[in-house]
């Protein structure tokens, strides 16, 4: 398994980080959202959300609670326009496991006024990254587990089957819409049992099949 180093991934050129919502239904049961049947939920954050892994994630303040969200992360490699998914894998440079930090108090407001979720999604230090690993015949994007635990309990637990999208269309959706470039990440979207966090708390996330990696909050 060819790992990068936690430096390289964090110094490089991450042209987006594209991010999607509501992908995966016990978790859009959980919030008490609707699936809406249209295209995927799509938001973005800047490459200052990045945290690489053992550094602190500092966290915002008076700003009501702020939730974990633990998912599977992919790099573009050879970027594109209106990729068709079954050559979708062919993108994908890098694959690993990240979090999605939200303002959850902030997100409902906004939801409640129709006004778009950056407030909530893009703030510094809100999309902590782990090491990325090169894509391997091996790897089952439809077949992989994945879990978040705070302080030692397990509070997510995935499997990459129950995405409402898989990661192939996710691509191809994106692609429809932006020219992919390399560097680009795609955060996949979470599953069910997100919840606070504070400073002072341990995240780690694991994988059988992807390097784990682990943070604490300040």
């Amino acid at each position: 398994m060819s790992q990068r180093s936690a430096d390289a991934f964090t110094a490089r050129s991450t042209p987006r980080i594209f991010c999607i919502g509501r992908n995966y239904a016990k978790h859009i049961a959980e919030l008490n959202n609707t699936l809406s049947g249209k295209e995927s939920v799509v938001f973005m954050k800047p490459a200052s959300a990045l945290v690489k892994p053992d550094e602190a994630i500092t966290l915002p303040t008076n700003v009501g609670e702020i939730h974990h969200e633990a998912e599977l992360v992919v790099e573009i490699g050879h970027g594109g326009r209106d990729i068709a998914a079954d050559t979708a894998r062919e993108h994908i440079s890098g694959i690993g496991l990240g979090l999605d930090l939200t303002l959850r108090d902030v997100q409902t407001e906004l939801k409640n006024t129709g006004e778009p979720w950056e407030k909530a999604k893009s703030f510094d230090y809100s999309a902590p990254l782990g090491p990325l690993v090169a894509l391997t015949d091996a790897m089952d994007l439809a077949d992989m587990h994945f879990e978040l635990s705070v302080d030692g309990t397990t509070r997510q637990k995935a499997h990459t089957a129950d995405m409402l999208v898989g990661v192939a269309d996710i691509i191809a959706m994106l692609s429809r819409h932006w020219r992919l470039l390399p560097g680009d990440l795609i955060y996949t979207g979470t599953p069910e049992g997100v919840g606070p966090i504070s400073a002072g708390m341990q995240l780690e996330l694991s994988c059988p099949q992807l390097p784990g990696a682990r943070w604490t909050t300040a």
